[in-house]
């Protein structure tokens, strides 16, 4: 059984998605790239805990479990021999006025879906995956879900 290592969050309202632009340092992953919230698993911790732990210290948001409606595992876009997961949920209005950016990105932004799928500075495997999360799209011959 690969390993699940990160945990991504598809957050939207109104038609629009929650990004942020990383970081342009050369020695991070995807640098200067519209990414989504979401990050690294901690020992011991579940993807959905590490989704709603990362959504708290990036944006100072915090989502109950409940909120989450959907699920998909994908392989992880660092490494595909390990799983990252994406979790999706409605935003409110008074939830992005309460958003307030931390340390790491340069800005965040409500980006319009389909502007974040055909970005070219969107992290390539979040464009696609996106899009089947928001309904958008067909699952692909080599992108598996599970509820």
């Amino acid at each position: 059984m690969r390993r699940v290592i990160g945990a991504k969050l598809v957050l939207t309202c109104r038609g629009a998605l929650l990004t942020y632009l990383r970081d342009d340092f050369p020695h991070i992953a995807f640098p200067a790239m519209w990414d989504l919230p979401g990050g690294g698993i901690e020992p011991g911790e579940s993807a959905e805990a590490c989704a709603l732990r990362e959504l708290e210290e990036e944006f100072g948001l915090r989502l109950a479990p409940q909120r989450l409606t959907g699920r998909r595992d994908f392989p992880a876009a660092v490494d595909a021999s390990r799983i990252g997961v994406m979790f999706s949920a409605a935003i409110t209005d008074r939830e992005i006025e309460a958003i307030r950016f931390g340390p790491e990105g340069q800005h965040w932004q409500m980006m319009p879906i389909a502007d974040y799928i055909a970005h070219p500075r969107a992290v390539p495997a979040f464009r696609e995956r996106v899009a089947l999360m928001t309904g958008r799209a067909q699952i692909g011959a080599n992108e598996e879900s599970s509820a």
